[in-house]
């Protein structure tokens, strides 16, 4: 019976991560400043468009690992 706990407690878990994942992407357009920081990389010729948010995917993965660290300290 505990590994079916186990499992439970995966699932609440799984369904509380695409929950922030869902409200992070919604609000993630209202975010004025997500997406143009400096060191996002943008490059046009023509009608190409090459666009590589290095800060803003640096920014993010910081946040998560601060916020995953301090969930899952034990």
């Amino acid at each position: 019976m505990d590994s079916l706990s186990n499992v439970g407690r995966l699932f609440v878990l799984l369904g509380l991560l695409f929950l922030a994942l869902g409200v992070v992407l919604l609000l993630a357009g209202r975010l004025p400043f997500l997406g143009r920081l400096p060191g996002d990389i943008v490059y046009q010729r023509g009608n190409f468009t090459l666009y590589i948010p290095l800060m803003t995917m640096l920014l993010i993965s910081l946040l998560l690992t601060i916020l995953l660290n301090l969930l899952f300290r034990r």
